[in-house]
Protein backbone atom coordinates (compact mmCIF):
# COMPACT_ATOMS: atom_id res chain seq x y z
CA UNK A 1 0.00 0.00 0.00
CA UNK A 2 0.68 3.82 -0.75
CA UNK A 3 2.10 5.81 2.59
CA UNK A 4 -1.34 7.37 2.51
CA UNK A 5 -3.00 4.03 2.10
CA UNK A 6 -2.68 3.05 5.94
CA UNK A 7 -5.13 5.14 7.26
CA UNK A 8 -8.08 2.96 5.81
CA UNK A 9 -6.09 -0.42 5.32
CA UNK A 10 -8.97 -2.02 7.52
CA UNK A 11 -11.38 -0.25 5.76
CA UNK A 12 -10.29 -1.89 2.74
CA UNK A 13 -10.16 -5.70 4.08
CA UNK A 14 -13.89 -4.88 5.67
CA UNK A 15 -14.82 -4.21 1.72
CA UNK A 16 -13.10 -7.09 0.13
CA UNK A 17 -15.18 -9.03 3.01
CA UNK A 18 -18.46 -7.30 2.53
CA UNK A 19 -18.41 -8.12 -1.65
CA UNK A 20 -16.87 -11.30 -1.22
CA UNK A 21 -19.37 -12.57 -2.73
CA UNK A 22 -19.19 -10.24 -5.76
CA UNK A 23 -16.91 -11.06 -8.80
CA UNK A 24 -14.44 -8.70 -7.56
CA UNK A 25 -13.17 -10.58 -5.09
CA UNK A 26 -13.03 -13.23 -7.37
CA UNK A 27 -10.06 -12.51 -8.90
CA UNK A 28 -8.01 -9.30 -8.22
CA UNK A 29 -6.76 -7.25 -11.81
CA UNK A 30 -3.29 -5.70 -11.24
CA UNK A 31 -2.00 -3.12 -13.67
CA UNK A 32 0.69 -4.81 -15.81
CA UNK A 33 -2.11 -8.02 -16.08
CA UNK A 34 -5.12 -4.77 -17.05
CA UNK A 35 -2.10 -3.88 -19.59
CA UNK A 36 -1.45 -7.02 -21.12
CA UNK A 37 -5.00 -8.35 -21.22
CA UNK A 38 -5.54 -4.76 -23.39
CA UNK A 39 -2.66 -5.27 -25.63
CA UNK A 40 -4.23 -9.15 -26.71
CA UNK A 41 -7.39 -7.76 -27.10
CA UNK A 42 -6.80 -4.59 -29.29
CA UNK A 43 -8.10 -4.51 -32.90
CA UNK A 44 -6.49 -1.20 -33.35
CA UNK A 45 -2.62 -3.64 -33.23
CA UNK A 46 -4.15 -5.42 -35.74
CA UNK A 47 -5.33 -2.86 -37.88
CA UNK A 48 -1.68 -1.70 -37.76
CA UNK A 49 0.00 -5.17 -38.45
CA UNK A 50 -2.26 -5.48 -41.76
CA UNK A 51 -1.11 -2.19 -43.07
CA UNK A 52 2.40 -3.06 -42.46
CA UNK A 53 1.87 -6.17 -44.12
CA UNK A 54 -0.39 -4.79 -46.95
CA UNK A 55 2.81 -1.93 -47.79
CA UNK A 56 5.24 -4.85 -47.68
CA UNK A 57 3.52 -6.63 -50.29
CA UNK A 58 3.33 -3.57 -52.40
CA UNK A 59 6.67 -2.89 -51.85
CA UNK A 60 7.42 -6.13 -53.24
CA UNK A 61 5.19 -5.46 -56.42
CA UNK A 62 6.14 -1.81 -57.24
CA UNK A 63 9.77 -3.06 -57.78
CA UNK A 64 8.95 -5.45 -60.54
CA UNK A 65 8.16 -4.41 -64.59
CA UNK A 66 4.54 -3.74 -65.61
CA UNK A 67 2.79 -6.53 -67.37
CA UNK A 68 3.32 -6.83 -71.11
CA UNK A 69 0.27 -5.82 -73.29
CA UNK A 70 -1.46 -8.14 -75.70
CA UNK A 71 -2.30 -6.65 -79.09
CA UNK A 72 -4.92 -7.96 -81.39
CA UNK A 73 -6.14 -5.92 -84.50
CA UNK A 74 -7.27 -5.98 -88.40
CA UNK A 75 -6.03 -3.30 -90.18
CA UNK A 76 -7.07 -1.66 -93.49
CA UNK A 77 -10.08 -3.86 -93.82
CA UNK A 78 -12.39 -2.79 -96.67
CA UNK A 79 -15.74 -2.05 -96.47
CA UNK A 80 -16.83 -1.14 -100.06
CA UNK A 81 -16.47 -2.30 -103.34
CA UNK A 82 -16.03 -5.65 -104.06
CA UNK A 83 -13.50 -7.03 -101.36
CA UNK A 84 -16.17 -5.89 -98.70
CA UNK A 85 -14.98 -7.29 -95.33
CA UNK A 86 -12.51 -9.43 -96.79
CA UNK A 87 -9.60 -10.25 -94.90
CA UNK A 88 -7.60 -11.99 -97.83
CA UNK A 89 -8.57 -10.07 -100.89
CA UNK A 90 -7.00 -6.73 -100.43
CA UNK A 91 -2.84 -6.60 -100.15
CA UNK A 92 -3.81 -4.19 -97.40
CA UNK A 93 -5.62 -5.57 -95.12
CA UNK A 94 -3.69 -7.16 -92.30
CA UNK A 95 -4.78 -9.44 -89.06
CA UNK A 96 -2.02 -8.09 -86.59
CA UNK A 97 -0.84 -9.91 -83.67
CA UNK A 98 1.31 -8.15 -81.07
CA UNK A 99 3.16 -7.42 -77.75
CA UNK A 100 3.58 -4.09 -75.90
CA UNK A 101 6.52 -3.81 -73.43
CA UNK A 102 6.84 -0.81 -71.01
CA UNK A 103 10.03 -0.24 -70.01
CA UNK A 104 10.58 2.12 -66.29
CA UNK A 105 13.50 2.65 -65.38
CA UNK A 106 15.41 0.89 -62.67
CA UNK A 107 15.55 3.80 -60.26
CA UNK A 108 12.11 4.37 -60.34
CA UNK A 109 10.84 1.08 -59.90
CA UNK A 110 13.44 0.63 -56.54
CA UNK A 111 12.17 4.19 -55.52
CA UNK A 112 8.48 2.86 -56.15
CA UNK A 113 9.27 0.02 -53.88
CA UNK A 114 11.43 2.04 -51.50
CA UNK A 115 7.94 4.34 -51.27
CA UNK A 116 6.17 1.43 -50.13
CA UNK A 117 8.68 0.13 -47.54
CA UNK A 118 8.73 3.61 -46.27
CA UNK A 119 4.70 2.93 -45.64
CA UNK A 120 5.75 -0.22 -44.26
CA UNK A 121 7.44 1.75 -41.46
CA UNK A 122 5.48 4.31 -40.81
CA UNK A 123 2.98 1.67 -40.12
CA UNK A 124 5.09 0.04 -38.05
CA UNK A 125 5.63 3.57 -35.96
CA UNK A 126 2.08 4.07 -35.68
CA UNK A 127 1.86 0.47 -34.49
CA UNK A 128 4.40 1.34 -31.02
CA UNK A 129 2.29 4.45 -31.19
CA UNK A 130 -1.01 2.29 -30.68
CA UNK A 131 0.97 0.10 -28.20
CA UNK A 132 1.57 3.13 -25.84
CA UNK A 133 -1.36 4.52 -25.66
CA UNK A 134 -3.26 1.30 -25.02
CA UNK A 135 -0.72 0.40 -22.67
CA UNK A 136 -1.20 4.31 -21.27
CA UNK A 137 -5.26 4.55 -21.15
CA UNK A 138 -5.63 1.42 -19.49
CA UNK A 139 -3.09 2.40 -17.05
CA UNK A 140 -4.96 5.66 -16.40
CA UNK A 141 -8.45 3.72 -15.89
CA UNK A 142 -6.94 1.27 -14.06
CA UNK A 143 -5.61 4.11 -11.69
CA UNK A 144 -9.17 5.54 -11.70
CA UNK A 145 -10.75 2.51 -10.69
CA UNK A 146 -8.44 2.00 -7.99
CA UNK A 147 -8.40 5.13 -6.74
CA UNK A 148 -12.10 5.15 -6.28
CA UNK A 149 -11.89 1.79 -4.44
CA UNK A 150 -9.59 3.60 -2.12
CA UNK A 151 -11.68 6.60 -1.34
CA UNK A 152 -15.17 4.56 -0.63
CA UNK A 153 -13.39 2.28 1.53
CA UNK A 154 -12.44 5.12 3.38
CA UNK A 155 -16.16 6.69 2.97
CA UNK A 156 -17.43 3.37 4.20
CA UNK A 157 -15.17 3.46 7.40
CA UNK A 158 -15.79 6.82 8.09
CA UNK A 159 -19.81 6.23 7.18
CA UNK A 160 -19.92 2.97 9.70
CA UNK A 161 -18.46 5.39 12.37
CA UNK A 162 -20.94 8.17 11.59
CA UNK A 163 -23.86 5.57 12.30
CA UNK A 164 -22.08 4.82 15.73
CA UNK A 165 -22.28 8.35 16.76
CA UNK A 166 -25.91 9.08 15.50
CA UNK A 167 -26.96 6.05 17.51
CA UNK A 168 -24.57 7.46 20.35
CA UNK A 169 -26.49 10.93 20.14
CA UNK A 170 -29.42 9.39 20.18
CA UNK A 171 -29.29 7.53 23.29
CA UNK A 172 -27.75 10.86 24.62
CA UNK A 173 -30.60 12.84 24.11
CA UNK A 174 -33.03 10.05 25.33
CA UNK A 175 -31.20 9.94 28.82
CA UNK A 176 -30.74 13.42 28.85
CA UNK A 177 -27.35 13.85 28.40
CA UNK A 178 -26.95 15.46 24.99
CA UNK A 179 -29.39 17.83 23.30
CA UNK A 180 -31.69 17.12 20.23
CA UNK A 181 -29.20 19.59 18.18
CA UNK A 182 -26.42 16.94 18.51
CA UNK A 183 -28.92 14.74 17.28
CA UNK A 184 -29.67 16.61 14.10
CA UNK A 185 -25.71 17.26 13.67
CA UNK A 186 -24.79 13.51 13.52
CA UNK A 187 -27.92 12.62 11.31
CA UNK A 188 -26.87 15.19 9.11
CA UNK A 189 -23.21 14.09 8.78
CA UNK A 190 -24.46 10.80 8.33
CA UNK A 191 -26.22 11.77 5.22
CA UNK A 192 -23.86 13.65 4.10
CA UNK A 193 -21.38 10.78 3.98
CA UNK A 194 -23.80 8.78 2.45
CA UNK A 195 -24.32 11.41 -0.15
CA UNK A 196 -20.63 11.22 -0.99
CA UNK A 197 -20.71 7.55 -1.10
CA UNK A 198 -22.88 7.70 -3.73
CA UNK A 199 -20.68 10.11 -5.44
CA UNK A 200 -17.79 7.92 -5.10
CA UNK A 201 -19.47 4.86 -6.08
CA UNK A 202 -20.43 6.89 -9.33
CA UNK A 203 -17.02 7.63 -9.98
CA UNK A 204 -15.97 3.81 -9.61
CA UNK A 205 -18.50 2.81 -11.89
CA UNK A 206 -17.40 5.81 -14.93
CA UNK A 207 -14.08 4.49 -14.09
CA UNK A 208 -14.92 0.87 -14.56
CA UNK A 209 -16.85 1.49 -17.68
CA UNK A 210 -13.45 3.24 -19.18
CA UNK A 211 -11.21 0.12 -18.18
CA UNK A 212 -14.06 -1.79 -19.76
CA UNK A 213 -13.07 -0.47 -23.17
CA UNK A 214 -9.86 -1.94 -22.91
CA UNK A 215 -10.15 -5.13 -21.29
CA UNK A 216 -13.41 -5.90 -21.44
CA UNK A 217 -16.42 -6.15 -19.32
CA UNK A 218 -15.64 -9.19 -17.33
CA UNK A 219 -12.20 -8.39 -16.43
CA UNK A 220 -13.04 -4.69 -15.52
CA UNK A 221 -15.62 -5.92 -12.89
CA UNK A 222 -12.62 -7.50 -11.18
CA UNK A 223 -11.13 -5.83 -7.91
CA UNK A 224 -8.01 -3.59 -8.76
CA UNK A 225 -5.00 -4.71 -6.81
CA UNK A 226 -1.48 -4.04 -6.27
CA UNK A 227 1.00 -1.13 -5.74
CA UNK A 228 1.57 0.79 -8.89
CA UNK A 229 5.73 2.32 -8.91
CA UNK A 230 4.08 5.84 -8.87
CA UNK A 231 7.08 6.97 -6.91
CA UNK A 232 9.84 5.80 -8.59
CA UNK A 233 11.67 7.95 -10.99
CA UNK A 234 9.54 7.98 -14.34
CA UNK A 235 12.25 8.55 -17.13
CA UNK A 236 14.04 11.77 -15.80
CA UNK A 237 16.17 11.55 -19.00
CA UNK A 238 12.84 11.94 -20.73
CA UNK A 239 13.93 15.42 -22.14
CA UNK A 240 16.51 14.72 -23.96
CA UNK A 241 17.08 15.49 -27.84
CA UNK A 242 18.10 11.66 -28.26
CA UNK A 243 14.98 10.35 -26.14
CA UNK A 244 12.87 12.54 -27.39
CA UNK A 245 13.33 11.10 -30.61
CA UNK A 246 12.80 8.17 -29.94
CA UNK A 247 8.83 8.43 -29.01
CA UNK A 248 6.63 6.71 -30.98
CA UNK A 249 4.74 9.72 -32.10
CA UNK A 250 7.50 11.34 -33.51
CA UNK A 251 9.07 8.52 -34.86
CA UNK A 252 5.98 7.92 -37.08
CA UNK A 253 6.29 11.91 -38.21
CA UNK A 254 10.13 10.83 -38.86
CA UNK A 255 8.49 7.75 -41.32
CA UNK A 256 6.26 10.10 -43.18
CA UNK A 257 9.16 12.90 -43.87
CA UNK A 258 11.19 9.71 -45.18
CA UNK A 259 8.20 9.08 -47.29
CA UNK A 260 7.87 12.59 -48.56
CA UNK A 261 11.52 12.81 -49.01
CA UNK A 262 11.47 9.79 -51.20
CA UNK A 263 8.40 11.10 -53.13
CA UNK A 264 10.53 13.59 -54.34
CA UNK A 265 13.25 11.48 -55.78
CA UNK A 266 10.53 9.73 -57.73
CA UNK A 267 9.31 13.37 -58.99
CA UNK A 268 13.46 14.11 -59.71
CA UNK A 269 13.84 10.72 -61.77
CA UNK A 270 10.19 11.04 -63.46
CA UNK A 271 11.83 13.71 -65.20
CA UNK A 272 13.61 11.13 -67.54
CA UNK A 273 11.31 9.61 -69.66
CA UNK A 274 10.25 5.95 -69.84
CA UNK A 275 10.66 3.88 -73.25
CA UNK A 276 7.80 1.28 -74.11
CA UNK A 277 8.86 -1.30 -76.97
CA UNK A 278 6.22 -2.91 -79.44
CA UNK A 279 6.65 -5.65 -81.78
CA UNK A 280 3.73 -7.15 -83.49
CA UNK A 281 3.25 -9.47 -86.45
CA UNK A 282 0.92 -8.76 -89.73
CA UNK A 283 -0.75 -11.69 -91.59
CA UNK A 284 -2.34 -11.08 -95.34
CA UNK A 285 -3.80 -12.73 -97.65
CA UNK A 286 -2.37 -16.16 -99.53
CA UNK A 287 -0.91 -13.64 -102.36
CA UNK A 288 1.07 -11.47 -100.03
CA UNK A 289 4.20 -11.16 -97.14
CA UNK A 290 3.46 -11.19 -93.91
CA UNK A 291 4.83 -8.11 -92.11
CA UNK A 292 7.03 -7.61 -88.77
CA UNK A 293 6.66 -4.21 -87.07
CA UNK A 294 8.81 -3.04 -84.18
CA UNK A 295 8.20 0.53 -82.63
CA UNK A 296 10.22 2.38 -79.71
CA UNK A 297 7.27 5.10 -77.64
CA UNK A 298 9.30 7.82 -76.09
CA UNK A 299 6.82 10.24 -73.96
CA UNK A 300 7.86 14.28 -74.97
CA UNK A 301 8.46 16.34 -71.89
CA UNK A 302 7.90 19.31 -74.27
CA UNK A 303 6.59 21.89 -70.93
CA UNK A 304 8.86 20.30 -68.27
CA UNK A 305 9.25 24.00 -66.28
CA UNK A 306 5.10 23.65 -66.14
CA UNK A 307 4.60 20.01 -65.38
CA UNK A 308 7.78 17.98 -63.98
CA UNK A 309 9.56 20.68 -62.36
CA UNK A 310 6.46 21.70 -60.57
CA UNK A 311 5.86 18.53 -59.70
CA UNK A 312 9.10 18.03 -58.60
CA UNK A 313 8.23 21.60 -56.55
CA UNK A 314 5.41 20.37 -55.20
CA UNK A 315 6.73 17.43 -53.46
CA UNK A 316 9.73 19.12 -52.20
CA UNK A 317 7.13 22.06 -50.62
CA UNK A 318 5.49 18.52 -48.82
CA UNK A 319 8.61 17.64 -47.50
CA UNK A 320 9.12 21.20 -45.84
CA UNK A 321 6.21 21.00 -44.40
CA UNK A 322 6.32 17.70 -42.60
CA UNK A 323 9.54 19.26 -41.17
CA UNK A 324 8.44 22.03 -39.54
CA UNK A 325 5.40 19.96 -38.15
CA UNK A 326 8.23 17.62 -37.32
CA UNK A 327 9.95 20.25 -35.31
CA UNK A 328 6.91 22.07 -34.19
CA UNK A 329 6.15 18.35 -32.47
CA UNK A 330 9.21 18.07 -31.04
CA UNK A 331 9.09 20.66 -29.19
CA UNK A 332 5.29 20.42 -28.01
CA UNK A 333 6.30 17.35 -26.91
CA UNK A 334 9.39 18.44 -24.88
CA UNK A 335 7.08 20.72 -23.16
CA UNK A 336 4.33 18.21 -22.87
CA UNK A 337 7.00 16.34 -20.63
CA UNK A 338 8.69 18.78 -18.84
CA UNK A 339 4.90 19.94 -17.58
CA UNK A 340 4.38 16.39 -16.82
CA UNK A 341 7.57 16.40 -14.62
CA UNK A 342 6.87 19.08 -12.85
CA UNK A 343 3.66 17.81 -12.36
CA UNK A 344 4.62 14.75 -10.81
CA UNK A 345 7.52 16.36 -8.34
CA UNK A 346 5.18 18.70 -7.58
CA UNK A 347 2.78 16.27 -6.18
CA UNK A 348 5.34 14.20 -4.72
CA UNK A 349 6.24 17.01 -2.59
CA UNK A 350 3.22 18.06 -1.37
CA UNK A 351 2.36 14.10 -0.89
CA UNK A 352 4.58 14.71 1.95
CA UNK A 353 3.53 17.50 2.98
CA UNK A 354 -0.04 15.90 3.41
CA UNK A 355 1.89 12.87 5.25
CA UNK A 356 4.32 14.63 7.93
CA UNK A 357 2.00 17.71 8.46
CA UNK A 358 -1.37 18.03 7.19
CA UNK A 359 -2.78 14.65 8.06
CA UNK A 360 -1.32 14.15 11.35
CA UNK A 361 -2.81 17.45 12.44
CA UNK A 362 -5.99 17.00 11.22
CA UNK A 363 -6.06 13.99 12.98
CA UNK A 364 -5.04 15.23 15.95
CA UNK A 365 -7.71 18.21 16.07
CA UNK A 366 -10.66 15.67 15.00
CA UNK A 367 -9.10 13.70 18.44
CA UNK A 368 -8.70 17.06 20.18
CA UNK A 369 -12.47 17.82 19.36
CA UNK A 370 -13.54 14.55 20.09
CA UNK A 371 -12.57 14.84 23.41
CA UNK A 372 -13.58 18.08 23.92
CA UNK A 373 -16.80 16.93 23.29
CA UNK A 374 -16.32 13.75 25.53
CA UNK A 375 -15.78 15.65 28.66
CA UNK A 376 -18.51 18.51 28.16
CA UNK A 377 -16.36 21.27 27.13
CA UNK A 378 -18.09 21.76 23.13
CA UNK A 379 -20.99 20.14 21.42
CA UNK A 380 -21.74 17.62 19.11
CA UNK A 381 -21.60 19.63 16.15
CA UNK A 382 -17.95 21.22 16.18
CA UNK A 383 -16.34 17.97 16.93
CA UNK A 384 -18.09 16.36 13.57
CA UNK A 385 -16.88 19.45 12.26
CA UNK A 386 -13.24 18.53 13.20
CA UNK A 387 -13.59 15.21 12.33
CA UNK A 388 -15.63 15.94 8.78
CA UNK A 389 -12.10 18.43 7.75
CA UNK A 390 -9.82 15.30 8.79
CA UNK A 391 -12.11 13.15 6.09
CA UNK A 392 -11.85 16.24 3.80
CA UNK A 393 -8.01 15.94 4.11
CA UNK A 394 -7.69 12.91 3.38
CA UNK A 395 -9.99 12.51 0.59
CA UNK A 396 -7.78 15.77 -0.94
CA UNK A 397 -4.35 13.24 -0.49
CA UNK A 398 -6.40 10.71 -2.55
CA UNK A 399 -7.31 12.84 -4.68
CA UNK A 400 -4.00 14.30 -5.32
CA UNK A 401 -2.13 10.79 -5.13
CA UNK A 402 -3.88 9.59 -8.27
CA UNK A 403 -3.52 13.33 -10.15
CA UNK A 404 0.51 12.16 -9.35
CA UNK A 405 -0.27 8.32 -10.24
CA UNK A 406 -1.74 9.66 -13.43
CA UNK A 407 1.32 12.09 -14.31
CA UNK A 408 3.52 8.96 -13.33
CA UNK A 409 1.61 6.60 -15.27
CA UNK A 410 1.91 9.85 -18.82
CA UNK A 411 5.49 9.72 -18.59
CA UNK A 412 6.71 5.82 -18.10
CA UNK A 413 4.07 5.01 -20.96
CA UNK A 414 5.71 7.28 -23.11
CA UNK A 415 7.26 4.26 -24.95
CA UNK A 416 6.09 1.02 -25.70
CA UNK A 417 7.38 -1.91 -23.72
CA UNK A 418 9.51 -4.23 -25.71
CA UNK A 419 7.98 -7.70 -23.87
CA UNK A 420 4.96 -6.47 -25.12
CA UNK A 421 5.51 -5.59 -28.21
CA UNK A 422 7.62 -8.91 -29.07
CA UNK A 423 5.53 -10.89 -27.53
CA UNK A 424 2.27 -9.66 -29.59
CA UNK A 425 4.35 -9.85 -33.07
CA UNK A 426 4.56 -13.06 -32.26
CA UNK A 427 0.88 -13.52 -31.88
CA UNK A 428 0.46 -12.17 -35.34
CA UNK A 429 -0.16 -13.97 -38.03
Amino acid sequence: MYFLSSTYRGASVALLLAVGTSSWAVEPLTLMEAQRIAVERSQQLVAQDALARAAGEQSVAAGQLPDPVLKLGIDNLPVTGTDRLSLTGDFMTMRRIGVMQEIPRAEKRQLKAERFEKDAQRARAQRELMMTTVRRDTALAWLDRYYAQSTRALVQQQLEESSLQVHAADVAFATGKGTQADVFAARAALIGLQDRLNQVDRQSRSAGLMLARWVGAAAAERLPVGTPPWQSAPLLDAVSSERLKQYPDLRVMRAEIEALETDAQLAQANKKSDWSVEASYAQRGPAYSNMLSIGVSIPLQWDARNRQDRELAAKLALVDEAKARYEDALRSREAEIRNLLDDWQTGMTRLARYRDELIPVAGQRTEAALTSYRVGKSDLATALAARRDGIDVRMQALSLELETARAWAQLHFLVPDERSTSATSRNTP
